[in-house]
């Protein structure tokens, strides 16, 4: 599988490493109300979609960026690939 590395263009997905959803961007505000259930729901409650699905990869054996790559879970389809500072930067994950 080739991702769209924003940067460097395509390369092999076993230079990264996959971490899970891009939702851990959204970190909880730990001293808002009802940060306990938050930060208990942020680490254990994850969906597994079948679709498109946005998740976090991190260029280990390259310049070690993090990407956000929206990626088809049942056809391993990328349809794109962002830098997750971008992304975050923006608001949204």
């Amino acid at each position: 599988m080739l991702i769209p590395h924003p940067l460097l263009g395509p390369r092999d997905a076993q230079e990264f490493t996959y971490l899970g959803d891009a939702a851990l961007l959204d970190r909880p505000d730990g001293m808002a109300d009802g940060a306990e259930a938050a930060f208990f729901d942020y680490p254990y409650l994850r969906d597994n979609p079948a679709g498109l699905h946005r998740e976090l990869w991190f260029h280990e054996q390259g310049d070690r960026s993090w990407l956000v790559v929206t990626r088809d879970t049942v056809t391993h389809e990328i349809v794109s690939a962002e830098l997750a500072s971008d992304v975050k930067r923006r608001g949204g994950a």
